[in-house]
């Protein structure tokens, strides 16, 4: 059995829910380093961040959560 965690993904439906699930936790990070900053989310910004399906933007969010000083500079 092979020791590598990547998994190849070929079909539509398994990239799709794939990749959902990997854009599930980046929003969940995004969040969670919001959070452990003290900056409060409001519900708009929640919605938009849990709907955001593109890894790259929510990537990016993560490192702008990192040094925000308010949540909105997230979405800069």
């Amino acid at each position: 059995m092979p020791s590598s965690s990547a998994w190849p993904v070929h079909s539509p439906f398994a990239k799709e829910h794939f990749g959902r699930g990997k854009a599930e936790g980046e929003a969940d990070a995004v969040l969670l380093v919001l959070k452990a900053r003290g900056l409060e989310v409001s519900q708009a910004e929640r919605d938009r961040i849990v709907a955001c399906t593109d890894l790259g933007q929510l990537q990016t969010w993560v490192t702008r959560a990192a040094t925000a000083e308010k949540t909105s500079d997230v979405f800069q």
